[in-house]
């Protein structure tokens, strides 16, 4: 295995940024998206999302997702 493929996220990380990089309308869509295209309760999507976040790979993956997504994480964490 090459650095590029060892250091490369998985189809089901991809997948997640993926689906974060989209709009959703509407209450629950983005939840129905969770569970029938990836497959995954939503709270274990944010979970994995979550942990994607601090990933280098997914920041190199996907740098406009990842930076929007952190500061809505801090500007929450910051609220509390």
């Amino acid at each position: 295995m090459d650095d590029d493929q060892e250091h490369a996220l998985g189809r089901r990380e991809r997948d997640i940024l993926a689906l974060e990089r989209r709009g959703f309308t509407g209450p629950g869509a983005k939840e129905r998206a969770i569970r029938e295209e990836l497959g995954l309760s939503p709270v274990r999507y944010y979970q994995l999302l979550n942990a994607l976040l601090d990933d280098t790979r997914a920041l190199a993956h996907d740098p406009v997702t990842v930076n929007r997504l952190r500061r809505i994480r801090e500007a929450r964490r910051s609220e509390r």
